[in-house]
């Protein structure tokens, strides 16, 4: 792999978008608006999109409840809910602060999977009181997105609020990101001719995308005993005590109970010796991950190394040190591990199924998806895993997670794999030509020239 650009001007490229990010949210006072979808032809038309014509199917779905699906768009509204207690890389910065995120998630749920999604941040601190807020707004939506809420309380509302609420509710940060490696993994084995319930397997980081990619390996075939997990504090172990005593984190300490067997000590070195994948969702690098720890690796090592802005190792270094396929979370690298190819999609399908949960096994079917998508069109060492310009992905895995939501009893509604692939293909192309016609309209303005704005830029 080429250098194509050295630290500082990475560095530099990342500050642009900064630079850029305050100008153009000001610019448009923010990133979301709501339109009608129905006909206004005359002032008439209100008495049947509001009173008095608006009776009738308020009473059709008070005598029938499931009529809400066909007589509003709750089959298609999903809230984007996060309290601002770990945003990106900021940390705690409330719920306000957090707020220009959540917009972005959901123009991202609408330009790629023609979902109405909708920010909502709520001053909510404990874990019960999230879920009492998350059952008291379910009438309104047909899924939830939690989003950005620190550890160990996410595991806890996410476990709580599948079992509590009859609709999906997903957090991002664990099942997105499971999903897309898990995507990327199944590809990187097949070019290196492994099977992934052979393998060892070090988890680098035991916040909320570890744990969960954890789960949902294993329920793709891998081995909880050729697993190693590494925190700040080292490697996780039943000897780890203090996962329970000091952060209180049941969830953590299953994992540590399950994975190594031999009780290994020691670090991110120890753990990543013989290792045939490390996948790192931890602290920004360039030197968390060394190379001279790559080198100790297995032969036709995988490592997908996805902290933001930096990754934990540069790709390239990570080549020279003996790696065969390198994945980052960045899109200026090849094999970006990008939640964006999940989310979308997956909330497509289970929303045109009326969905009453979303599962690991829709995570998995989702991820066997996007690897079959980046198959045929022909994987590499640089493409083990479609990007976001691949559009047609999406209805592909907006099939697979519906099929699997009726395979595993879920789907309120059984629609044909045709019906799922020609109403999914409608909506998400639909959702792309509106934002295409209202840019072309200039009903959405065209911001000004990004050097124009660099040039007037100060800090």
């Amino acid at each position: 792999m080429e250098k194509k650009l050295t630290t500082d001007e990475l560095k530099e490229r990342a500050r642009r978008w900064m630079k850029l990010a305050p100008y153009y949210h000001a610019f448009y006072e923010g990133k979301l608006q709501t339109v009608p979808k129905c006909a206004i032809r005359n002032l008439d038309d209100f008495n049947i999109w509001y009173t008095p014509g608006v009776a009738a199917p308020c009473k059709a779905i008070k005598e029938d409840n499931s009529k809400v699906y066909d007589y509003t768009n709750r089959w298609n509204y999903v809230a984007v809910v996060s309290d601002g207690s770990r945003v990106l890389g900021l940390g705690n910065i409330g719920p306000e602060a957090g707020l220009p995120v959540m917009e972005g998630k959901a123009i991202i749920f609408k330009y790629l999977g023609g979902v109405d999604a909708f920010p909502l941040v709520v001053r909510v601190k404990d874990p019960d009181s999230m879920l009492n807020l998350l059952e008291s707004i379910e009438p309104t939506f047909g899924g939830i997105n939690l989003e950005d809420i620190e550890k160990p309380k996410c595991f806890y509302i996410l476990e709580e609020a599948r079992k509590r609420l009859e609709i999906p509710v997903w957090h991002d940060d664990q099942q997105g990101t499971a999903t897309v490696t898990l995507a990327a993994l199944i590809n990187a084995l097949k070019l290196v001719g492994k099977k992934i319930s052979d393998i060892k397997i070090v988890l680098i980081g035991a916040g909320a995308a570890n744990i969960k990619i954890a789960d949902v390996l294993e329920l793709a075939g891998a081995d909880s005993k050729h697993m190693l997990i590494v925190d700040s504090r080292g490697i996780l172990s039943s000897a780890r005590k203090d996962i329970l005593e000091r952060e209180n984190n049941p969830w953590k300490w299953r994992w540590a109970v399950k994975t190594n067997p031999d009780m290994l000590e020691g670090g991110i070195a120890e753990a990543m010796e013989g290792a045939d994948v490390v996948i790192a969702m931890s602290r920004p690098g360039p030197d968390t991950i060394k190379k001279e720890w790559v080198k100790t690796m297995a032969d036709d090592a995988i490592v997908f190394a996805c902290a933001n802005p930096i990754p934990e190792i540069w790709p390239w270094d990570a080549k020279e040190a003996g790696a065969k396929i390198v994945g980052t979370g960045r899109c200026d690298f090849p094999n970006q591990v990008n939640n964006s190819l999940g989310f979308p999609g997956i909330f497509r399908g289970v929303l045109d199924v009326r969905a009453k949960t979303v599962t690991d096994e829709m995570c998995v079917a989702a991820a066997k998806a996007l690897a079959e998508y980046a198959e045929e069109k022909g994987i590499n060492e640089d493409y083990i895993i479609p990007t976001m310009e691949d559009w047609d992905v999406y209805p592909r895995v907006a099939v697979a997670a519906a099929l699997q939501s009726i395979k595993q009893g879920v789907a309120r509604i059984k629609p044909s794999r045709d019906e799922l692939w020609e109403r999914a293909v409608k909506i998400i192309s639909d959702a792309r030509k509106t934002m295409k016609l209202l840019m072309e309209s200039e009903l959405i303005r065209q911001p000004p020239p990004e050097d124009e704005v660099l040039s007037t830029y100060k800090p």
